[in-house]
């Protein structure tokens, strides 16, 4: 059950990351995680409704006069690509070639609902997706692309992409296609086989799906967002949702890995152990901070609440009483996250080249909240790992993303991620239309 009351430590926590509710702090005061010093989840946290469920969409005003996003002293920042439309994420080949899928939700939300909610239309949210595939290639290793070519086309709002014995597999929205791959192709000429078939539609931006190998190659792991907020439309919509299914590289033998997870988007296997990580992105309308993203490792078989339990065993208000076995069997997430911060981006970082600091350890880009009464997210943050297990506070890696905060304006809104051959970080703003390169300065 909810507590009513917090812990000394959890109210200092809570008071230190959510102190403005009624009015709007400066950008600088917008706090970047609910964890604390040990990655330990809160032992409580506020009850539903503690603030009212706000709408506060962000409105993209680019990037201008050269301004480009911040990282830490000793890095720097350079376009790797732009003029893409939505790119939202990105896969490295073995031999170095950059893919970059490019879509968006159709509608994200119906006119209607949005002028009920806000009375304005963002620029995002009836956009057009653009359905293709775009590879880069850097010829003479300066780690900028020389050839840009579009490597397919015609897909179905793609997300996830990966390359497998000789197979080019893209997660489209509606189910995995495989298409025969060569390395150094440029140009897809060959048709694609759906191999599994996935539901599609959904809530906001649930259309995404990613997909990984495991360890060894000999299966295939897809994660699948809710296609609502809260199961409002019955959990009868929600077959094969809200989890990580894994299945054989043929498509066959599909099932789930684990479930309850409201939107599982990006995916990756702790350096140094046999342990699976994904960071979800927590349902909205229950107040200012609530419920936390999160970052978490994931059993197999597991369960982590969706819909009826948030944040381990913290019942959710509109199936109180209803499903107390499933509550009691929900797993609490290892690291808490900003609400609404939109936690959709994870990669560990598997190379050499930046400070021993970063090594092994877990960067995690937030999209950008709506739901919320100040906007909180829009940026990349780092965890540090030891010995497969978090071992630090939270802290900004890449900012500058939100441009005025008062009156919501962003410059764009980091999603995707991957490193490049070189040891550099690759960053998708696909509100900007930008892939953005992040290296140590020589």
């Amino acid at each position: 059950m909810e507590k009513k009351y917090l812990s000394a430590a959890a109210a200092a926590l809570l008071l230190s990351l959510c102190s403005c509710h009624g009015s709007r702090p400066p950008a600088h005061a917008a706090p970047d995680s609910l964890a604390a010093a040990n990655n330990t989840p809160p032992d409580s946290l506020p009850l539903p409704g503690a603030t009212k469920s706000v709408t506060n969409f962000s409105d993209v005003i680019g990037w201008k006069d050269g301004s480009k996003p911040i990282a830490p002293p000793g890095f720097e920042v350079t376009k790797f690509a732009d003029g893409l439309q939505n790119p939202r994420w990105i896969y490295v080949a073995p031999n170095g070639d950059v893919f970059v899928s490019e879509a968006h939700a159709i509608k994200r939300f119906t006119q209607e609902v949005i002028n009920k909610w806000s009375g304005k239309a963002n620029s995002e949210n009836n956009s057009i997706t653009a359905n293709r595939i775009t590879m880069f290639r850097d010829t003479n290793n300066d780690g900028l692309p020389d050839e840009r070519h579009t490597f397919l086309k015609k897909l179905n709002q793609p997300m996830g992409m990966l390359i497998l014995n000789n197979i080019f597999y893209v997660a489209n929205t509606d189910g995995i296609v495989q298409y025969p791959y060569q390395t150094g192709m440029t140009t897809m000429e060959a048709d694609g086989k759906k191999i599994v078939t996935l539901p599609a539609g959904g809530y906001n931006n649930h259309w995404t799906r990613n997909i990984i190998p495991n360890e060894d190659g000999s299966k295939l792991l897809v994660s699948v967002g809710s296609g609502t907020n809260d199961a409002e439309q019955g959990m009868e919509v929600e077959k094969n949702r809200a989890n990580i299914l894994i299945m054989n590289p043929d498509g066959s033998n599909l099932k789930i890995y684990a479930n309850g997870l409201r939107n599982p988007v990006g995916m990756d296997w702790a350096p140094g152990t046999h342990t699976l990580w994904t960071v979800v992105n927590e349902r909205d309308q229950l107040g200012d901070d609530l419920v936390p993203d999160y970052f978490t490792s994931v059993q197999e078989g597991g369960f982590y609440g969706w819909p009826y339990a948030y944040f381990g065993q913290h019942e959710d208000p509109s199936f109180k009483g209803k499903e107390p076995e499933l509550v009691k069997k929900s797993i609490t997430p290892d690291v808490a996250l900003m609400a609404h911060s939109a936690s959709l981006g994870l990669l560990f970082y598997k190379g050499t080249v930046f400070p021993e600091k970063y090594r092994n350890g877990a960067f995690i880009s937030q999209h950008g909240s709506w739901n919320r009464t100040y906007l909180s997210g829009y940026k990349i943050i780092y965890i540090p790992f030891q010995n497969g297990k978090p071992a630090g506070k939270a802290e900004d890696f890449l900012t500058g993303f939100i441009a005025n905060e008062p009156k919501s304006e962003v410059h764009g809104r980091p999603v995707g991620m991957a490193m490049m051959k070189d040891g550099s970080l690759l960053v998708a703003d696909d509100a900007a239309n930008t892939i953005w390169r992040v290296s140590v300065k020589k």
